[in-house]
């Protein structure tokens, strides 16, 4: 489902007028997204609710500070991965703890893990993992970028609206990331230099 800025400007001037049920469809025009963004963070379903929550949450209460100089989309993704990052950082933990998202595994696309070779799904697994440790080793600012470009598959100029930065430093962030990603790749696991 693509963003509607003009519908969701309405959305956001009812919601404000005093309709509350407008607020709701926002809700539903984008929860799924925002919950497909979070589980790359962590794979905890609970805390994965409780923080769309919070985000949502947070965003109603600072609709009026909403300015439009970007989509509700691009805003609503702000507050979510800044709150993602908080809640992580409250619980000591890194905010990069999964990568691989649950609704990816489990579409008709993917391959039947009760069908698959029994090692297939080890090195699906193993794979994850390695990709996980080396995200933990990044720079927040790398890491973020890097999972905003390479698992939210989102557009540069949409990354540097969400961080507010500009596309240049979007680039030069994620060209860094990959380098110091691949970098990590290689010192845990030499094999996969082969490969690349």
């Amino acid at each position: 489902m693509e963003p509607r800025p003009a519908e969701d400007a309405s959305l956001v001037q009812e919601t404000l007028a005093g309709n509350q049920a407008s607020f709701q469809l926002l809700v539903e025009r984008y929860q799924d997204r925002l919950f497909a963004l979070v589980r790359h963070y962590t794979k905890d379903p609970a805390l994965v609710e409780d923080i769309v929550q919070e985000a949502f949450l947070k965003a109603f209460r600072r609709l009026a500070s909403f300015q439009h100089e970007s989509s509700f989309y691009t805003w609503i993704y702000r507050i979510t991965v800044n709150t993602v990052l908080d809640v992580l950082k409250r619980r000591g933990r890194s905010p990069i703890t999964a990568v691989e998202d649950p609704e990816i595994a489990g579409s008709p696309s993917a391959p039947d893990p009760r069908v698959m070779a029994p090692d297939a799904r080890l090195q699906r697994e193993e794979v994850a993992r390695i990709t996980q440790e080396c995200l933990a080793e990044l720079p927040e600012i790398f890491r973020t970028v890097l999972v905003l470009r390479e698992f939210e598959d989102m557009a540069y100029q949409d990354i540097a609206d969400l961080l507010g930065i500009s596309i240049g430093t979007v680039e030069s962030r994620l060209f860094r990331a990959r380098a110091r990603f691949k970098e990590k790749l290689l010192q845990r696991h030499p094999e996969f230099g082969e490969g690349i």
